[in-house]
């Protein structure tokens, strides 16, 4: 029995756009039909309930395929969706800038900019981590390794997230034989621990009052995450200053603004510096616009 819930959209909202708007979208438990535009993912409480969010007449249904969730449940389906698809992101003024540059116009026209994240920190700080010093290739199957082997079931077979306790049970030889996590594997131990025993809590970092450069020092506290790890989290959680660079992001730049040749770090954070605290975010819609 499948349940349907609604969801009004904002103004200047894209769901095509927000869906595809990094790799999350193909990272379990998250599935992207593409033929049908339609975003699986298993959502965690008490159990995992299998849902499928798409687009249709201007706003966003939601099934629910767990026979009858209740209010509960169906509320924080709710409240998880319009996290996940950064309902309440306010980039009008991300887009007054784009729209003075050329080459970003289409952000704007195509409500571009809003970057998918996860219901929880916790399970972006994870897959962060699982982005580091590795193909993508890889990253997904360390993603998929992690959610076949600690997440909880749902009645359809599919399975959710591990929580922070699921993680801090296994030994970090499970990590290094089982998930394939490599140099990580002490990393995901430890992080799990201190998130599961409440010394870690990485869902404060949504709100926090610390200045961004502070903040991702708290990040960098956490053992893996360096400078990519900690601003690419800072983006999931609305703060834009840093530019996450990794091998995609200066390939990208080199090829579109420095004639295919490799330049310093300095010489690309300088051409974004027009765009101030947003400037994390215009050089991934910079680099990614062939994706929209």
């Amino acid at each position: 029995m499948t349940t349907k819930l609604i969801l009004e959209t904002p103004p200047a909202f894209n769901f095509k756009t927000a869906v595809y708007s990094h790799g999350w979208c193909r990272l379990l438990p998250f599935d992207l039909d593409l033929e049908n535009w339609r975003l699986s993912y298993v959502f965690t409480g008490e159990r995992a309930i299998p849902v499928d969010i798409y687009e249709a007449e201007g706003r966003i249904e939601i099934d629910v395929h767990d026979g009858q969730p209740g209010k509960n449940e169906q509320e924080k389906i709710l409240r998880e969706v319009r996290h996940v698809l950064r309902f309440d992101d306010d980039l009008s003024e991300f887009y007054r800038l784009t729209k003075k540059e050329k080459r970003l116009a289409w952000v704007a026209r195509l409500s571009g900019g809003r970057l998918l994240r996860s219901p929880t920190v916790f399970e972006d700080l994870v897959k962060t981590l699982a982005t580091t010093n590795c193909s993508w290739a890889l990253t997904k199957i360390m993603v998929k390794n992690l959610v076949d082997k600690l997440g909880v079931e749902s009645a359809d077979g599919r399975r959710a997230f591990p929580t922070a306790e699921a993680m801090a049970a296994q030994p970090e030889e499970f990590y290094r034989n089982e998930i394939r996590a490599g140099y990580r594997s002490p990393y995901y131990v430890e992080m799990a621990e201190r998130v599961a025993s409440g010394k870690l809590n990485p869902e404060t970092w949504l709100d926090s009052d610390l200045p961004t450069r502070e903040l991702k020092k708290e990040m960098k506290g956490v053992k893996g995450v360096g400078d990519y790890a900690a601003e690419n989290l800072l983006k999931l959680v609305g703060r834009y200053d840093g530019l996450a660079l990794d091998s995609f992001l200066r390939g990208e730049f080199y090829k579109r603004h420095n004639g295919g040749a490799a330049c310093d770090d300095k010489q690309i954070s300088a051409f974004y510096e027009k765009f101030g605290h947003w400037r994390g975010l215009a050089i991934w819609c910079d680099m990614t616009e062939k994706w929209h």
